[in-house]
């Protein structure tokens, strides 16, 4: 199942400098959507080397690629019905934690998630402070 990005299968070489994006998952059958977002890398803490004290930190990618998002709802029906019953769209890169934070939980405001019943959303859960999302800032006087 592939991901797609400005209509157009998105590949890992696409990922730059990107740390996540916002998704949507378009169900086939019904035209029921969910937005969410998802890291491209993991980080794991691991025990410290024999004799040594500083834990080590280990990036390995994340499960990205078959992610079908933490909504239990969406993931018994791809159990049920198979993956080609879903299209999944990434809608944003970002390129920190906060911004996708920030961008996941402003196009579930915009579209009205939690509002609409063509959404399995069911739940907007954030916690973002204006220094997350600096690259976003813009000036008031140009807007």
């Amino acid at each position: 199942m592939t991901w797609y990005y400005q209509n157009k299968p998105f590949t890992p070489e696409m990922i730059g400098d990107h740390v996540g994006f916002v998704y949507r998952i378009t169900d086939l059958e019904n035209d029921m959507k969910y937005i969410g977002k998802k890291l491209f890398f993991t980080t794991q803490k691991l025990k410290p080397l024999k004799g040594k004290k500083r834990k080590r930190t280990v990036v390995k990618q994340s499960d990205w690629k078959e992610y079908f998002s933490s909504s239990d709802t969406i993931k018994t029906l791809v159990e049920e019905r198979g993956v080609d019953s879903f299209h999944r769209e990434i809608l944003i890169l970002c390129k920190t934690r906060g911004e996708l934070s920030y961008m996941e939980a402003k196009l579930q405001f915009d579209n009205d998630v939690l509002l609409r019943s063509d959404y399995y959303n069911g739940i907007i859960q954030c916690r973002i402070n204006h220094t997350h999302v600096k690259n976003l800032w813009f000036d008031e006087k140009s807007s």
